[in-house]
């Protein structure tokens, strides 16, 4: 197996054990003499520890307003959570991606046939938000999220996502609770535990417009249970520790009873 030696000064890779490569003879050494420490001086290395990758797109302070077009909505986003419920302060790689804000500005709406739908929310709501969903916009030194109404899970004016209430075609459903034993009673390990897609709708939204811009209601009502499917919609934890799911109906595959 060959060896490989690094110092300051420069690397040697001996070709011991090489012989079976083709043209390459084990008393022969193949010297690197190009590979040096990298010198960077002060100004860059405070450019390296300083560097911060940013996703939003800031927009400069001598635009005082920001109007979205269409069926747009601008959400000031909630500051993320700095603390745990008991106190603990997180570390920055700790700190999940906030979800939910403030709509601060609204578009015109859009056309549907041969109706004008205009956006249902208004400013001032609180709303919940796909977590992958719109442009981050850094704009009058706060952070805020450019997206589409329909990318808005629901509004919630509380901190329980329980009292959410889902928009359009989306439904909350509370999670059944995880299987602790196999059917042998063998307790399970919480990393054998498999997440369940079974759960009971706690709120269903107004439904989505169809082609003429009218409101077709959900076939789902609160308190059925459903099975639906496993890699759908946004997960969120109650403050009782309960854990939810908000998704589209039609990742609902069944109603079970």
């Amino acid at each position: 197996m060959a060896t490989i030696q690094l110092t300051s000064a420069a690397s040697s890779i001996s070709a011991k054990g090489l012989t079976s490569f083709e043209g390459l003879r084990a008393s022969n050494a193949v010297n690197v003499s190009s590979f040096s420490p990298l010198k960077l001086n002060a100004e860059a290395r405070r450019s390296f520890r300083g560097l911060v990758v940013k996703a939003a797109t800031t927009v400069a302070p001598k635009y005082t307003s920001l109007k979205p077009l269409g069926d747009r909505v601008l959400v000031k986003i909630k500051a993320a959570e700095e603390k745990t419920s008991g106190g603990i302060l997180l570390p920055t790689t700790a700190l999940s991606k906030p979800q939910g804000g403030e709509v601060v500005a609204v578009g015109e709406g859009r056309t549907i046939g041969k109706n004008k739908v205009e956006i249902s929310l208004k400013t001032g709501t609180q709303v919940v938000y796909s977590k992958y969903a719109g442009t981050e916009v850094e704009f009058d030194g706060s952070n805020h999220l450019i997206l589409k109404e329909d990318d808005i899970v629901g509004t919630l004016n509380t901190d329980d996502i329980k009292d959410l209430k889902p928009l359009n075609d989306r439904v909350l459903i509370k999670l059944a609770e995880v299987e602790e034993k196999t059917a042998g009673g063998l307790f399970l390990t919480d990393a054998s535990k498999e997440k369940p897609s079974i759960g009971s709708v706690v709120a269903v939204g107004p439904g989505r417009l169809d082609e003429d811009g009218e409101r077709k209601p959900l076939s789902i009502a609160p308190g059925n249970t459903v099975l639906y499917s496993k890699y759908a919609g946004n997960d969120f934890k109650g403050s009782d520790g309960s854990e939810y799911i908000a998704l589209r109906a039609s990742d609902v595959m069944a109603i079970l009873s």
